[in-house]
């Protein structure tokens, strides 16, 4: 048994020195051929960016994404009257069956170049009621004739159940004015006036009524507006049942 374990001993020993061999060889063959001699390419070495804390955004290919509308909205066109709500109030209305409750709007209307109207309107819904209400004022307009700094040419008075307002051009001074009657003079486009209310009445629609007749004394005649088309979405047909304009066909007597 010992002879034989020394045996492998030594036949391991020459394999493994006949390995080291081999390999030393093989490395002198690739030195003089000029094998290897470039050196292996480095790996590009990538930072690692921070993530962003902001919301969830997609990237399309280095492209802003696209927003809905924001091409569109120089094109909007500009509305002819500017709009303001004086006051929306709750109303109830006692019928057979109990109440019915229903809102009422108080609106004011005007371009800034001496047109200005008033008007309210009701409606169990409150869109709606503003819809009234700015047809009225449309219907209200009137025009005020204006001095060249857009004040109004001397002093005057109104007055409206129990609101009794008085309003004189000042010189330079600005707009003095507060409440409703601010909103009624801006949409004007009057400046370099005071005004003030001289009642204690707190009901904002009676002032506003005072102020609008008030500037009534400078109104000049105005010429009609436009009507607004009225399209309600349905088509129209003929007495005979059939789209346009066309002749139908004759009935059949049977």
């Amino acid at each position: 048994m010992s002879e034989e374990v020394t045996k492998e001993q030594a036949a391991a020993n020459t394999g493994s020195i006949t390995d080291a061999t081999t390999s030393a060889k093989n490395q002198e063959e690739k030195a003089a051929t000029g094998a290897d001699t470039k050196p292996a390419p480095l790996r590009a070495t990538v930072a690692s960016k921070p993530r962003s804390t902001g919301g969830a955004r997609r990237s399309f290919g280095g492209k802003k994404p696209f927003r809905k509308g924001s091409r569109f909205r120089s094109e909007r066109p500009k509305p002819e009257f500017e709009q303001k709500i004086i006051n929306i109030s709750r109303v109830t209305r006692v019928v057979k069956g109990g109440r019915r409750l229903s809102f009422r709007v108080d609106m004011a209307i005007g371009d800034k170049k001496g047109r200005v109207g008033l008007g309210s309107g009701k409606a169990t819904d409150t869109s709606l009621a503003i819809q009234k209400s700015f047809n009225q004022a449309r219907k209200n307009l009137i025009k005020v004739k204006l001095t060249k700094t857009n004040s109004i040419p001397y002093t005057t008075t109104a007055k409206i159940t129990s609101s009794r307002v008085e309003m004189m051009p000042n010189k330079e001074r600005g707009l003095v004015a507060g409440s409703t009657l601010r909103t009624i003079l801006e949409l004007a486009g009057i400046t370099d006036v005071s005004a003030r209310v001289h009642s204690r009445s707190k009901n904002k629609l009676n002032n506003a009524k005072a102020a609008v007749k008030a500037l009534e004394t400078f109104s000049v005649p105005m010429e009609p507006l436009k009507e607004i088309p009225k399209d309600d979405g349905r088509k129209r047909f003929n007495n005979r049942g059939r789209r346009g304009g066309g002749q139908g066909r004759a009935p059949s007597n049977r």
